[in-house]
């Protein structure tokens, strides 16, 4: 690796696993000191102990980041052992069956999961962002995970994709505020990444599907996420902030009504 982030301190939210955990190793990979933060303390701290048997440094954190509290701690202790944040990648949201599992059509949607995605894809971003801006004294990079459901609709996950559009509009709020302190702040806009946990829970149909709807042959691996992240904090990107880039193989590039019908006459899929 080129050691982009020799000498900083990277802090990664929800990197227990998949997106987050792949985004803390490269980030460690190339010379970052980083927080591994989750919810679930085993997660965070598999994901450190990984990266630390791979020659890297990091401390695994255990926050809940919709509590203020939690999160004011959290960023508190990373600094104490590193003494500042340069690098912030909140990409924590709610995703467990309780919730995300609930956020079906709106006719019958629980005001509760619609609040609960809230306070954690949204307001968890904007507690994560007010506490670590001020630990990042010569300036610093953001990154905030969207979704490509910021920005189309569909029958089923409102609050999911409501939140995450609502991160868009709050990343440029950030970019705007911060940036004559030298914090850029951008978001990024996945499609479906095919991460363990997503491979379980989608049915062969469905994967059919998503795989009809890309461009490219291949979909997005938390890899492909990491390296966009990466390219997004280090200062290869100095001059971009503000910006959402979408990360998805094409899938949101084209009409492909048309197109799909033509791929199934010829029995492409």
């Amino acid at each position: 690796m080129s050691g982009r982030f020799d000498g900083r301190v990277a802090l990664v939210t929800g990197a227990g696993s998949g997106i987050g955990a792949a985004c803390a190793a490269r980030m460690a990979a190339e010379g970052a000191c980083v927080g591994v933060l989750d919810l679930r303390s085993a997660s965070a701290k598999a994901t450190a102990a990984a990266i630390r048997g791979d020659g890297g440094t990091a401390m695994a954190l255990t926050c809940d980041v919709s509590d203020e509290k939690q999160v004011e701690e959290a960023v508190a202790a990373l600094v104490a052992s590193f003494g500042r944040v340069d690098v912030l990648h909140s990409n924590a949201a709610v995703l467990d069956h309780d919730v995300y599992g609930r956020d079906g059509h709106l006719d019958d949607l629980d005001v509760a999961v619609w609040d609960r995605t809230m306070e954690v894809n949204l307001r968890g971003a904007m507690l994560m962002v007010k506490h670590t801006v001020p630990a990042m004294p010569g300036g610093g990079a953001i990154v905030l995970t969207s979704s490509v459901s910021a920005l189309v609709g569909d029958t089923r996950h409102a609050a999911y994709g409501s939140s995450k559009a609502a991160l868009i509009g709050f990343t440029r709020y950030v970019a705007t505020t911060y940036g004559s302190r030298g914090v850029r702040c951008n978001a990024i806009a996945p499609a479906l990444v095919l991460t363990q946990a997503a491979q379980r829970a989608l049915t062969p149909a469905q994967l059919a599907d998503k795989e009809a709807e890309r461009l490219l042959p291949w979909p997005c691996t938390v890899e492909d996420v990491a390296a966009l992240v990466c390219f997004l904090t280090s200062d290869d990107s100095r001059c971009v902030t503000g910006q959402t880039l979408v990360i998805d193989s094409g899938t949101l590039a084209h009409r492909p009504q048309h197109a799909v019908q033509q791929w199934r006459d010829q029995g492409s899929f």
